[in-house]
């Protein structure tokens, strides 16, 4: 009989938060494929675990995957930790997943943290709807072309992000996205846990300052809506509702005209010199009145 394949989670920070059901697996199984060994040994040396790993990272993904799914084939269950929290998010993990979906190999989920969760529920931000976005790109103008994709999303927007580029990306979402309410988790069930709140001018002014931000970070922004907060942070939608209904006519027009709608709105934003971005805003602001 194969052998099964477990996903399991582990701590983000406090190893309390570990559960009894994915201690007993990585007792159980033979091998434990994982993003770092030295970490995940530290982990597993805490509670006297001596199950074998190995490394499963981005760089050797295709052919460890390979010789995993032929240990599964074996008979032997094989857990896939990463170096923190749920494996897969924003994590190596996929391809060996696929590979034993395809060869027919059971694959069982071990729930547990997962930071983008955890920042979440305590960010105050509506978590009814949200779009997890992983890492934005390290260059800045394909971070910047990528919050402009994302502006008119009106879930909240969820993203990890490195310590070193917080204020840059803070300082380009409040460019392209507007002065939206955010919130900066950081270093989330350790000792120096910070959730910051406020609005995005707010945090990108704060973190500017700051010369020592540390640790893995969770960055949350509201989604497009007509309460969009103007720069000195007061809600401004009859402001948006008065320029939205001006863009939305010149629009029409140039799309009467023959231009397809992205061409349009680009030139009807640089008309009324706007952004792309926050012609989107104006849009969605206008079709959110006419819904209510």
């Amino acid at each position: 009989m194969p052998g099964t394949l477990y996903i399991v989670a582990t701590p983000i920070g406090n190893l309390e938060d570990i559960t009894q059901r994915a201690l007993r697996m990585l007792r159980e199984v033979e091998v434990i494929a994982c993003e770092d060994t030295r970490r995940t040994r530290a982990l597993l040396n805490h509670f006297g675990i001596k199950t074998r790993t190995i490394s499963y990272h981005e760089h050797n993904e295709r052919e460890r995957a390979a010789a995993l799914g032929k240990l599964l084939e074996d008979g032997k269950n094989v857990a896939i930790v990463s170096d923190a929290g749920t494996p897969l998010i924003s994590d190596p993990g996929f391809r060996i997943v696929n590979t034993a979906i395809e060869s027919g190999i059971t694959v069982v989920s071990i729930p547990g943290p997962t930071a983008f969760v955890a920042a979440l529920v305590a960010s105050g931000l509506s978590s009814d709807q949200f779009f997890f976005a992983g890492f934005l790109p390290a260059r800045a103008n394909a971070r910047r072309a990528h919050l402009e994709d994302l502006a008119a999303i009106q879930a909240t927007l969820v993203f990890y992000e490195a310590p070193h580029r917080i204020a840059a990306t803070l300082s380009d979402a409040l460019d392209i996205l507007g002065n939206r309410k955010a919130v900066v988790a950081r270093e989330l069930t350790k000792i120096h846990e910070e959730i910051a709140r406020g609005n995005l001018r707010e945090l990108a002014e704060r973190f500017s300052q700051s010369t020592a931000t540390r640790g893995e970070i969770v960055l949350l922004i509201s989604g497009a809506g007509i309460e969009q907060l103007d720069s000195s942070g007061s809600e401004s939608a009859s402001a948006a509702d008065v320029s939205s209904r001006g863009l939305i006519a010149r629009l029409r027009q140039l799309e009467s005209e023959g231009l397809d709608s992205r061409a349009a709105l680009k030139r009807a934003a640089r008309e009324l010199g706007l952004k792309r971005a926050e012609a989107y805003r104006l849009i969605v602001a206008q079709k959110n009145l006419r819904n209510r």
